[in-house]
């Protein structure tokens, strides 16, 4: 009788193990597709703060270009996409990924919207580890010092610009954080300048669009 009641335990137990398993799977395959939505309407909310939905009619989500590690001047740690907005077939801006790696208490991951004539379209700092109340003001939740980059481009200013005040440059620093913002700089004109390097493939200009372009 008692073995009798161990096997009868045991494929209880057993039985109980396949309907939990069942459930939770049952329940991962229903609300995946709801998780990935989400996931999809957050990362394009951060893309419409720097290309509003006015300035392209394409889903940038969906028209994008690998980078990685071996993306010259982006240090980027792992794969990432750089997504392109278009207005009628034509590239007029991209979001680039860009890494700064010495930030005061670890790696900045930001995004630097590139429009067509080499101008920022915006800057955005995705994650960060920065002091609270210090380094932490280049996120926009916190200060608008980010949105100084705005309009600016590899030519404005001129290259002993692109730096903070403290060190002769034109960009703002914060009260007792230098650190992370001469970082972030340094992050946006590095992206500036991956953008002029890669400009044909990103725009998809040719010798003979646009006139070599315009």
């Amino acid at each position: 009788m008692l073995r009798q009641s161990i096997t009868r335990n045991s494929l209880l137990l057993a039985l109980f193990a396949v309907c939990t398993t069942l459930l939770i799977v049952g329940t991962h395959l229903s609300t995946k597709e709801d998780i990935a939505e989400q996931i999809r309407r957050a990362e394009e909310k951060a893309l419409l703060q720097i290309i509003p939905r006015d300035r392209h009619d394409n889903s940038m989500l969906d028209d994008t270009l690998p980078a990685g590690p071996e993306s010259a001047g982006l240090q980027l740690a792992e794969e990432k996409r750089i997504y392109r907005a278009r207005s009628e077939g034509r590239i007029v801006a991209v979001i680039v990924p860009a890494v700064a790696p010495d930030g005061y208490s670890g790696a900045i991951d930001l995004i630097v919207g590139i429009n067509r004539d080499g101008s920022v379209a915006g800057v955005r700092v995705l994650t960060h580890k920065e002091t609270p109340g210090l380094g932490d003001k280049v996120d926009l939740r916190k200060s608008d010092w980010i949105l100084s980059f705005s309009g600016r481009s590899l030519s404005n200013p001129r290259p002993e610009g692109w730096a903070v005040k403290k060190d002769k440059g034109e960009f703002d620093q914060f009260t007792g954080a230098t650190i992370t913002p001469r970082a972030v700089v340094a992050a946006v004109r590095r992206a500036l300048e991956f953008g002029r390097d890669n400009r044909a493939e990103l725009f998809e200009i040719s010798k003979t669009t646009d006139g070599g372009d315009s």
